[in-house]
């Protein structure tokens, strides 16, 4: 039994592991030792030659998980599993089947971490920001990519829930499919990774094993189905995906150009309250 959830949580959390993530390691190329070359020229003009004419030009990636498609390619499976799974029953089956598994190990709700689990991911990409870790985009675009992305996953999310009216493992309500808390998460790991991933490809690690915690939490409190998680997860990280290409349209429209960006935030104290204020500069 035990062993069986354990599978279960290894299998969820390898699924988060996007194959862009792969784009973050440095390939190691092997330099072959070059003979010692004397110029009677100063020091630039010697590095400039050896740079130009005896180290070899730096190749641009074209491998599979380097090609413009590939971050698409996991999440459009998760979706696509979970609209399978309203029709093909052995895949309604191996839902019940866990279900079944994981109300024998623990009956009714267990926590309600997973309420606020969901938002850490996408916390800690501005709390990074402040702590003045290198980004990929400033804080404007940021919050651009952010809010594009939130929103694009509720309106779906809301959407499929309506459309589907599939039932909840725990109380019946016709509102299970797909998970909302998982995609929150999901949305949230995906702008840590691309936004970070750059800098260590370890935090977009913890983003995503943070996000797929949510998922099973909700798995484990009976509120959702493997499938709702799954597709949630898909949801999450094609809306940040899909955020990113419109970026460049939401700068053209808002008038945005690359332009340094300040903030400054000041305490306001009264007898019977207290607050701060903010003013950001885009």
């Amino acid at each position: 039994m035990k062993l069986f959830i354990i599978l279960i949580i290894l299998i969820s959390l390898s699924f988060v592991i996007n194959p862009v993530l792969l784009s973050a390691q440095t390939d190691t190329t092997m330099v072959t030792s070059l003979p010692v070359i004397t110029l009677d020229v100063n020091d630039s003009l010697q590095q400039s030659y050896i740079n130009n004419t005896l180290l070899p030009p730096e190749k641009k990636k074209t491998d599979f998980f380097h090609a413009p498609y590939s971050k698409f390619i996991i999440p459009t499976a998760f979706v696509t599993y979970g609209i399978l799974t309203r029709f093909v029953n052995p895949l309604e089956k191996f839902d019940h089947n866990i279900h079944y598994e994981l109300s024998n190990w623990k009956e009714g709700k267990v926590t309600s971490v997973d309420d606020y689990l969901q938002y850490v991911p996408v916390a800690t990409v501005f709390a990074l920001d402040l702590a003045k870790v290198k980004a990929k985009h400033n804080f404007r675009d940021q919050v651009i990519v952010t809010a594009s992305s939130y929103l694009i996953t509720a309106i779906v999310v809301q959407t499929v829930k309506k459309t589907t009216a599939v039932a909840r493992p725990d109380s019946g309500a016709e509102t299970s499919f797909p998970s909302g808390h998982t995609a929150t998460a999901f949305t949230g790991a995906q702008i840590l990774f691309r936004e970070y991933k750059d800098t260590s490809p370890w935090i977009g690690v913890a983003g995503y094993t943070v996000a797929a915690t949510t998922g099973i939490l909700r798995m484990i409190n009976k509120r959702h189905w493997f499938s709702d998680v799954i597709t949630g997860a898909g949801i999450g990280m094609l809306s940040v995906e899909v955020s990113y290409l419109l970026l460049p349209v939401y700068q053209k429209i808002l008038g945005i150009k690359n332009r340094d960006k300040s903030m400054v935030m000041l305490p306001i104290i009264g007898n019977d309250y207290y607050g701060a204020g903010m003013v950001l500069h885009f």
